[in-house]
């Protein structure tokens, strides 16, 4: 018996039609067929090397995009080390032209001493000669005055003659002479003519600050002769900055160019300095010269503290940049290609430089040397010396 639809069609030819419409949806539903990628896709580039190891040709070169080297300019910048030292035109020898023995000192090494400040006292047989030698010559004197007065006498009621009272004269002018050469003597030995001693007092010549000390209690004292400073004061209101800087680097710097001064004890703190002099003397051991820097002293710089100095120089240097894939590193050296003609790239040596910072999204290295501003070099280096190898 036939089971009729609502209707009254048959209901197994409308289940047979049902299905044959659903399968027919499953098959227009199903998936497409895949396109070939293979086939889609460019042509392998063939890059072979030609008789030049750095030379190599391609029979598809757009596959290496190339772009422009990009121009990095800023003023040359070097940091080197240096030490505070006194600026020498300001270094004050104390010395002692009596030799003796020191009986007391009253300063030492780092002490900061004003003008006419006693340093120490030495007990001088040359000052106690020197003194004998100016009463002995205010005696002489006295007599010759004397024995000039009598010769004017006796020339005035003609019993001397002429001749005597010329020498009377030239005897008493001679022993003023004398006189004169003995102050000149006792204060040359640093002593007071009016307090007459054995002990001659040094005292120091300028205000500054003990940066040596060549002396101690009970030592002798001798002459300039072969004989160092006592002390030496320096006036530490302005310093000196003397860093070694490499031959190679030397074309960075110029005499009035500003510097940066940074101090390892106050790391925070900049100050300023000007560059005085650039060494003419050239260290043959270390192939360094000398830099003399002059600034004022904040207060803080002591002798032989090290520092930090950074040359701003005054002329701008313009350099190439590229991007960083396109510097191939390769046996420790820098490459990037460069298009050499029709179909060809050569590989040219370069040295590689920093990367600079906040370059998105295409980081930029700085190129010291190899290529200029304007030329041309493949994008990505590492690309093209894969398919090399390849």
């Amino acid at each position: 018996m036939k089971r009729l639809n609502p209707n009254g069609k048959p209901l197994t030819a409308l289940i047979f039609c049902a299905g044959f419409l659903a399968a027919f949806a499953l098959a227009g539903c199903g998936d497409k067929p895949k396109p070939d990628q293979a086939a889609e896709a460019p042509p392998a580039a063939n890059v072979v090397v030609t008789g030049d190891v750095n030379s190599l040709k391609t029979d598809h070169p757009e596959q290496f995009p190339t772009v422009a080297a990009g121009k990095f300019s800023e003023a040359a910048i070097l940091s080197v080390t240096g030490t505070v030292t006194p600026d020498v035109s300001n270094n004050i020898p104390v010395v002692s032209l009596a030799s003796g023995r020191v009986v007391e000192i009253h300063a030492k090494l780092g002490d900061t001493v004003q003008k006419g400040q006693l340093l120490l006292r030495v007990q001088s047989a040359d000052v106690s000669g020197a003194f004998a030698g100016y009463r002995s010559a205010v005696a002489d004197e006295k007599l010759a005055s004397t024995q000039l007065g009598r010769a004017k006498l006796l020339f005035d009621k003609g019993a001397l003659a002429q001749k005597d009272l010329e020498v009377a004269e030239d005897a008493e002018a001679k022993a003023k002479i004398t006189i004169e050469n003995s102050l000149e003597q006792i204060h040359v030995l640093g002593a007071d003519v009016n307090h007459p001693s054995a002990f001659v007092d040094i005292v120091a010549p300028a205000a500054g600050v003990i940066t040596e000390q060549n002396v101690t209690a009970a030592g002798g004292v001798k002459t300039l002769d072969n004989s160092p400073n006592l002390f030496t004061i320096s006036d530490l209101s302005n310093v000196w900055i003397l860093c070694d800087v490499y031959e190679n680097d030397l074309n960075a710097i110029r005499t009035g160019e500003s510097v940066d001064i940074r101090l390892n004890a106050y790391p925070d703190k900049v100050f300023k300095g000007k560059v005085a002099l650039i060494g003419p003397i050239l260290d043959p051991a270390t192939r360094t010269a000398k830099v003399r820097v002059e600034m004022p002293n904040p207060g803080m710089m002591r002798v032989g503290m090290f520092v930090d100095a950074t040359f701003h120089g005054s002329q701008s240097k313009g350099e190439a940049t590229v991007p960083a894939t396109a510097v191939l590193h390769l046996h420790d050296r820098d490459w990037v290609y460069e298009p050499s003609g029709a179909n060809t790239f050569r590989r040219v040596e370069v040295v590689g430089g920093p990367i600079l910072p906040n370059t998105q999204p295409t980081k930029l290295q700085v190129i010291m040397s190899g290529i200029a501003p304007g030329d041309k070099v493949v994008a990505n280096a590492l690309e093209m010396q894969n398919t090399v190898e390849q």
